[in-house]
């Protein structure tokens, strides 16, 4: 799907001020090589542990966009090349981390769209810890399993509903 969200927030101005539709802050930064990415929202709530994005990014995407609860700690990675690489293989979209990615180099060479606060070098834990498929809070906006998500150079849009632009 081609798309702007631009024109999608201009196009669904209705949705922007009833709360369908939220633009998530603009504090993430671009990784992987997909700029454009959208697709339904699986999520995951976790803190400095990503056993828990192994274990879905092991499984099919179909096109989906893995959101990431990680309560915007700085201090640990959440996704690294291997994961990446996972994302990518297993037909994922997108992946968007309130937290942060290493490996950016592997990232960056990967065919998917990555969103998160920054690099870290020093890896998660990986006890097992965490939520799958609950709604989390994405710098202070909700975010549902079965939402969508639209990102690309403007900004990442998060809607209970597919858009037509």
């Amino acid at each position: 799907m081609n798309f702007a969200t631009t024109d999608l927030c201009d196009d669904n101005a209705n949705l922007l001020e009833d709360g369908r539709l939220a633009v998530l802050p603009p504090v993430f930064r671009h990784f992987g090589k997909q700029v454009q990415f959208s697709g339904r929202v699986t999520t995951l709530k976790v803190h400095e542990d990503n056993a828990l994005v192994r274990s879905v990014l092991e499984t099919q995407g179909g096109g989906n966009v893995l959101v990431i609860d990680g309560g915007g700690s700085l201090r640990r990675a959440l996704v690294g090349g291997q994961l990446g690489l996972l994302a990518q293989d297993n037909g994922w979209a997108g992946i968007i981390v309130d937290g942060c990615i290493r490996d950016t180099d592997e990232i960056n060479s990967c065919e998917i769209g990555v969103r998160a606060l920054g690099a870290h070098p020093q890896k998660s834990s990986k006890k097992g810890a965490g939520e799958r498929n609950v709604r989390v809070h994405i710098q202070g906006v909700p975010v549902q399993p079965g939402d969508w998500i639209y990102a690309d150079a403007d900004g990442i849009l998060v809607a209970q509903q597919m858009l037509v632009s």
